[in-house]
């Protein structure tokens, strides 16, 4: 994906490793995109399931609603603030804050329930 829109991470992880071939480049993207794309998978199915759960009436929806947002939360403060060995955040900024949308909108449905 990175390739085919901005290059946003390929740039911000040869800025930061500078004697990264293209190649190692290419892997580290890769990488990144992979974990992203998993963690936003398993964040999709998890608050469907407690759309379905709330929905149904479940006693336990809104406190696992709750540690779905604290789950969230953490995990997008982590690729938002981590900094990796070059001093550099793991994540340009704009991905960083990106990746923290969805825990506003989920800080939003809890408050709701």
């Amino acid at each position: 994906m990175d390739r085919v829109t901005t290059h946003l991470l390929a740039d911000h992880i040869r800025d930061g490793y500078p004697g990264y071939t293209p190649s190692r480049i290419d892997a580290a993207v890769t990488t990144y995109l992979v974990l992203l794309s998993v963690i936003g998978a398993l964040g999709a199915v998890a608050w469907l399931g407690t759309a379905r759960a709330v929905k149904a009436g479940r006693r336990l929806a809104r406190p696992a609603a709750l540690v779905l947002f604290v789950c969230a939360a953490t995990v997008g403060l982590t690729g938002l603030l981590t900094t990796d060995t070059s001093g550099e955040t793991g994540l340009p900024p704009a991905l960083g804050w990106a990746g923290m949308a969805p825990s506003m909108a989920a800080l939003l449905a809890v408050a709701f329930l």
